[in-house]
């Protein structure tokens, strides 16, 4: 791309990011494009599965020599920790490009602007903050597990016209069309974990997997908060022994059906119990992150909603809404209020609407008090 602008190769480097969201933990996904003098496009990379090689590693050996005089384009700063590999800091040394674009400072103490003292004391030309609102909406889950000890949280809800959560008798009821579906497996694609009380597991008996064609491998961990281990061995849920099941209970309890359990192939998460006897929901977040959880989609039920609504944890919610009424029987959103508790809560911003055939998805932002250090000043 000839000619492009330093804002036009960052907005390269974070759509190869974002590629990889849901497949990187514990480790950010980052993007990464190796531009000649010229203006070609030399090479790019984003972080593999599992999180490394990291997109440095990969765009550099991608370029090869033809790094040498170049600009490298990377949406988080390149570590600077020792590691077995080395750090992305001296690989990127060793490359010896002209320029560094960086889009976002690592918060991580093992790095901290010092990936940046590193390329500067090497002789290289170093601009950052380039996108830096757009790669923090990218690398969120990973700012939020270094800064706050926790996770992103995304809450799904699929309403009907009227607002109200259709109800499950055993199995799934659906209240939005295929496309509309299609769209939310994505966003299962796209987190490290999902979650869910286990009153949805009774509810709906689901699967809580990634159906898209191809995309099976992309199901993220499925988190159950289950306090008294009373999910039936026998569920869904157990039938995919390839993708996790952990079953998050009270950690002061010996649980009777826990090797029942386990047999199934279910890994047991002990958490404290709150000052009401129910599981903390901000020690559940602290665990999961603790385990390399960045990123976590919330698909049920109303009280777990509403517990991470009223602690401030949610992020954003992606809400879709059929066009005909539940009716009787629903269920309101978050317990005993409606959408409008989030919507016109005035602690929301409206980021993106879209329709899918005659249903509708909004997405809401949750409006930050502070910034997560986008940049140096």
């Amino acid at each position: 791309m000839v000619g492009a602008s330093d804002e036009e190769h960052m907005a390269q480097a974070l759509s190869l990011a974002r590629r990889g969201l849901g497949t990187t933990w514990p480790n950010p996904s980052v993007g990464t494009v190796v531009v000649a003098p010229s203006g070609e496009i030399v090479s790019r990379g984003w972080t593999a599965p599992g999180g490394r090689p990291h997109a440095e590693a990969i765009a550099l050996d991608r370029a090869g020599d033809r790094a040498e005089g170049a600009t490298i384009y990377v949406t988080l700063e390149p570590c600077a920790h020792v590691r077995r590999d080395g750090s992305c800091a001296d690989a990127i040394v060793a490359a010896r490009p002209g320029r560094a674009v960086i889009a976002l400072r690592d918060p991580d103490p093992r790095t901290a602007g010092r990936g940046i003292e590193r390329l500067i004391a090497a002789g290289i030309e170093v601009r950052d903050g380039v996108l830096a609102g757009e790669a923090q909406d990218v690398t969120l889950g990973h700012l939020l597990r270094v800064t706050e000890g926790r996770p992103a949280i995304t809450l799904k809800l699929a309403a009907g016209a009227d607002g109200l959560i259709p109800k499950g008798d055993g199995a799934p009821v659906w209240i939005t069309g295929p496309d509309a579906r299609a769209h939310g497996h994505l966003l299962r694609a796209r987190n490290d974990a999902i979650l869910v009380g286990r009153g949805t597991i009774i509810a709906d008996d689901p699967s809580l997997t990634c159906r898209l064609p191809g995309m099976s491998c992309r199901s993220p961990v499925r988190v159950v908060l289950d306090q008294r281990l009373r999910t039936p061995p026998d569920a869904k849920l157990f039938d995919d022994l390839m993708v996790p099941v952990w079953l998050v209970c009270d950690a002061d309890k010996e649980h009777a059906g826990a090797d029942a359990l386990q047999d199934r192939g279910a890994e047991l998460v002990p958490v404290p119990v709150d000052a009401e006897g129910m599981l903390a929901i901000e020690d559940v977040l602290h665990t999961l992150a603790n385990r390399g959880i960045t990123r976590v989609l919330v698909e049920g039920g109303p009280s777990v909603a509403r517990a991470l609504l009223e602690a401030d944890l949610i992020d954003e919610a992606a809400i879709y809404q059929g066009q005909r009424p539940v009716g009787e029987g629903g269920l309101q959103p978050f317990v005993t209020e409606g959408l409008d508790r989030l919507t016109a809560s005035g602690h929301f911003n409206l980021v993106d609407s879209r329709a899918f055939g005659s249903d509708r998805m909004t997405r809401w932002r949750r409006m930050r008090t502070c910034s997560l250090a986008l940049s140096a000043a």
